[in-house]
């Protein structure tokens, strides 16, 4: 699966359902109920905590054999292009077809955002993520679009801090949903996302709602996925957004 995710414009279109998981059994539950992408992700490894390669390798088979797409972190690393140039090819060899790169704030994004336009780790596509509770630059967009990337993904850093429209409000969401569409890009929201956050993010719009903490047992990032939690999730996305899904692939 390596064509990018397809936008659609107005009626309103059900965002993406991406769903954050620890192992290829969290995966097979949540593709069972109804996750549009699963990502592979270590929540107990911070914000962006990587997954060992041959982890991923495992979640990105169930994904293949579900026919959904699946994304991986390559964990919160120093912003420097050669560490995270590496660490992207390795995760790219798992068979991914996303691979997610957070870029904090104070650090030389552009030239690492340069870097990795230049390397091919092809099939797999690359996701910028900017941090809402770390005064993203969202100047950073336009050098995604330009180094090819997929897409752009606003998260949260401190999963403690509160939801993502806790740290930023509509207005600049909004703004972040429409630069990235300018740009040619995907557009991506999530950070401790909760089930009554899906009505008021669905009204902006967005191609992909991630959610991990709202999925698992107790709403405990760290706990379990709970497979009628993810139940809960897909059908509060149905009734606020419509049922008729983006194209993923």
């Amino acid at each position: 699966m390596t064509s990018a995710l397809s936008r659609s414009p107005a009626p309103l279109v059900r965002p993406l359902m991406l769903a954050s998981v620890t192992t290829a059994a969290e995966a097979r539950v949540c593709l069972a109920a109804g996750a549009d992408i699963v990502d592979a992700k270590d929540p107990l490894s911070g914000s962006l905590g990587a997954l060992p390669v041959a982890t991923v390798r495992e979640i990105a088979v169930q994904a293949a054999a579900a026919g959904r797409p699946v994304s991986a972190t390559i964990g919160d690393l120093a912003c420097e292009p050669e560490l995270i140039g590496v660490a992207v090819t390795e995760m790219a060899a798992t068979g991914v077809d996303y691979v997610k790169i957070g870029f904090l704030p104070g650090s030389d994004a552009r030239t690492v955002i340069a870097d990795l336009g230049r390397r091919d780790v092809r099939p797999a596509r690359l996701v910028g993520v900017l941090f809402a509770d770390l005064t993203p630059d969202f100047g950073l967009i336009a050098a995604l679009a330009e180094a090819g990337f997929a897409g752009a993904l606003i998260d949260t850093s401190d999963k403690s801090a509160g939801s993502l429209p806790d740290l930023m409000d509509t207005a600049r969401l909004t703004e972040f949903i429409a630069m990235a569409h300018r740009a040619g890009l995907f557009a991506g929201l999530a950070g401790s996302l909760r089930i009554d956050d899906i009505d008021a993010l669905c009204r902006l719009r967005p191609d992909i709602l991630g959610f991990r903490g709202a999925l698992c047992l107790d709403s405990r990032r760290t706990f379990a996925i709970d497979g009628s939690s993810v139940q809960r999730i897909r059908a509060r996305l149905d009734v606020a957004c419509g049922t008729t899904a983006r194209a993923a692939g």
